[in-house]
């Protein structure tokens, strides 16, 4: 096996060693972070003197070939190498002979991986903060559009006061928003470059940590070289938000199965995100809601793994630590998987909005309204409480709703009932009348809040684009 150590060994590692400590067949994902923190890392070297100017300017056109290479899928990441870093250094110094074997000058695999993880994680970040923004997005124009769904609103699964559908959407646009500023914050903290921290303790060339961490637009290098080496915070940071992000969009898949069911028929998914049953003709199964519930447990272990890797091992590096990536890969690829589908499975499904209505108007989901009509007419509330739980109760025993009730029965109760009963209690008043800010009958507010809030987000992306359009074409 092509390795980056050997002087000191007088024997071949055992086979069984050398399979079980290999990480190129995972850690290959990492090619392009490596490729660049190496491209930085050259340029400084020869800024520094470290190499001469042409070392520097041949290191660096080889490894931008190499780049290259490996975007156009000519470098092909296999062979008997045992990770991404011998490989990579291997394919250089084939590719410009001996100057590759100076690219290693200052740096240890230790500072090495440890940045092309933090750029994987950072670049990660970005790309599932789009994700969110683009469900955020759906999210907002199902509010929109059913601002006057009339719908139970639940507690114990059970019916409990009418709201619009566009109300209970707010509810997850609200924690998709939380998940996305948690992105926000990972990333700015972690945002500080290990290369240069060397196995451990620096090194003693004079290497202008600055620079490399400018030239991969880091805010800075870390201060403290041990911990840059052995810091997998920001990765446990990461699937934490990333297990937060699962169980809401858990949660939302929950309720899309309820309400695909016979029993409630408020949802009906699009036939391009479910799928049959081999031996019910007449089944149409929510599938994809169901995996993303599945696979929140999945990326819930990737962070408990890591939080137990991490849990006893001594400073600075240790080998326990080349576990920090592949549940991490595969929990990025299913968020990031779960978010597109989710983002899709919405777009594509339409409301039933006359059944979700009849399901508010019974259930008694307007008792409490029917409560504080009393007490507007100078009941106590605890009387009124208990003169609409006796009203409910022979409703049930009539099998028929509070809207149905004749006003006789009403006044029999208690005479402070009037007609005007029946307009207290329909849905429109019920939820129209809850005005305070976060209530159903101020969703209007909520809503443009929330465009408010998406509009900021697409212009700071905007920007960003067009910053990066600038420096292309400044470049050119």
């Amino acid at each position: 096996m092509a390795q980056l150590w050997g002087g000191r060994f007088t024997k071949e590692t055992d086979a069984l060693v050398t399979a079980f400590n290999e990480s190129l067949s995972f850690d290959k994902r990492l090619a392009e972070q490596d490729i660049l923190g190496s491209i930085a890392h050259a340029a400084m070297l020869s800024a520094q003197g470290i190499v001469s100017p042409e070392e520097g300017e041949l290191l660096i056109e080889g490894l931008e070939n190499l780049n290259k290479q490996l975007e156009s899928g000519e470098l092909k990441i296999e062979g008997d190498y045992e990770d991404i870093h011998s490989f990579m250094e291997a394919k250089l110094t084939e590719l410009i002979g001996d100057a590759g074997k100076k690219l290693h000058t200052g740096r240890s695999r230790n500072d090495q991986v440890a940045l092309d993880m933090r750029l994987y994680i950072r670049g990660s970040i970005d790309d599932t903060a789009d994700l969110i923004t683009g469900l955020m997005h759906t999210i907002l124009h199902i509010m929109e559009e059913n601002v006057h769904t009339y719908m139970p609103g639940f507690t114990h699964l059970q019916k409990a006061q009418p709201i619009t559908l566009a109300h209970h959407f707010g509810a997850y646009f609200e924690m998709f928003r939380r998940d996305y500023e948690r992105l926000l914050s990972i990333r700015d903290r972690m945002n500080v470059c290990p290369l240069g921290s060397g196995a451990l303790a620096g090194t003693t060339y004079p290497l202008d940590r600055e620079m490399t961490a400018h030239l991969l637009e880091f805010d800075g290098p870390c201060d403290n070289s041990i911990d840059g080496v052995s810091d997998r915070d920001y990765v446990i940071e990461y699937l934490d938000a990333l297990s937060i992000m699962m169980m809401h969009m858990s949660r939302l898949s929950e309720e899309i199965i309820i309400w695909n069911s016979n029993e409630y028929r408020f949802i009906e998914l699009d036939d391009t995100y479910a799928t049959g049953s081999s031996i019910m003709p007449q089944k149409k199964n929510p599938d994809i809601a169901e995996l993303i519930r599945g696979k929140t447990g999945r990326v819930y272990g990737a962070l408990l793994a890591l939080l137990t890797t991490m849990k006893g091992l001594p400073l600075a590096y240790n080998k326990d630590m080349q576990e920090d990536k592949e549940q991490t890969f595969d929990a990025i690829d299913t968020v990031q998987d779960s978010l597109r589908l989710m983002t899709g499975m919405l777009a594509a499904s339409s409301f039933n909005a006359d059944r979700m209505e009849r399901s508010a108007q019974q259930g008694f989901s307007n008792a409490t309204d029917a409560a504080d009509y009393l007490v507007r007419k100078g009941i106590p509330f605890r009387d009124a409480h208990g003169i609409i739980g006796r009203l409910v109760l022979l409703c049930i025993e009539r099998g028929i709703s509070m809207d149905e009730l004749p006003l006789e029965d009403y006044r029999a109760e208690c005479d402070a009932f009037d007609k005007d009963i029946y307009e207290a209690i329909s849905l429109k008043t019920c939820v129209e009348r809850r005005l305070t800010r976060g209530a159903p009958g101020a969703v209007g507010a909520e809503i443009s809040n929330a465009k408010a809030y998406m509009d900021m987000i697409d212009q700071l992306n905007g920007d960003v684009f067009n910053d990066e359009e600038e420096e292309e074409n400044t470049d050119e």
